[in-house]
């Protein structure tokens, strides 16, 4: 277990238990609500506001237990071995840039449905860091093999990234899977990509 995952992991555990107690007040304050920039008439009366800080808080909040243990145990198989390769103090920037580009992603998406006459809804959950992990591992460990569950065959991580990118895009674009973030996750691999190639790390080294 290396510190900051270790971090991380407490963290998100400790508010996911707050917000069994707190629920409410947790997601008005703390998830990344849209913004409204195309317009205050597009948001109805009601729909709690956005705050700076939602950019980063969003990613420590998450809807249920399995949404919790997938994101937490992604970012502890991939995440320490990174944290490893890199020391703590780059590997907790990269996280956390990735957690607030997956927010950008969103919010730009979020406005062009409210423009568009969709319904306002909170984001929250630690997926858009954890996919920009799950991206840099791709990268910097293109031949490791990795043991998919269903179905149980082994596929190299260069290619899981490439197909797993490929049905976020697929599934954000035609709406599949309603109430699932796919471009923020998408957002978090783009900053992973720019962070990587301004860094030159994985296959810019």
């Amino acid at each position: 277990m290396t510190p900051v995952v270790q971090w991380l992991l407490l963290i998100n555990g400790a508010l996911f238990l707050a917000q069994q107690v707190w629920f409410n007040p947790l997601v008005i304050w703390l998830a990344l609500w849209p913004q409204g920039l195309l317009g205050e008439a597009g948001v109805p009366a009601g729909v709690p506001h956005f705050w700076p800080w939602q950019l980063i808080t969003y990613g420590f909040l998450h809807g249920g237990v399995l949404h919790l243990v997938l994101n937490m145990y992604a970012l502890w198989l991939f995440g320490t071995r990174l944290e490893s390769l890199w020391g703590p103090r780059r590997f907790a920037i990269y996280y956390l840039l990735c957690v607030v580009g997956a927010a950008l992603a969103q919010m730009v998406v979020s406005e062009i449905s409210l423009a568009q006459g969709g319904m306002p809804y909170p984001v929250l959950g630690a997926s858009g860091g954890v996919f920009g992990v799950l991206l840099a591992f791709g990268l910097t460990y293109p031949e490791a093999r990795l043991m998919l569950l269903f179905p149980p065959i082994p596929i190299k991580a260069k290619w899981f990234v490439l197909i797993y990118g490929a049905i976020e895009l697929a599934a954000g674009v035609t709406g599949t899977l309603e109430g699932v973030a796919h471009f923020a996750h998408l957002g978090g691999m783009l900053t992973g990509v720019i962070l990587l190639y301004r860094w030159r790390l994985g296959p810019w080294a």
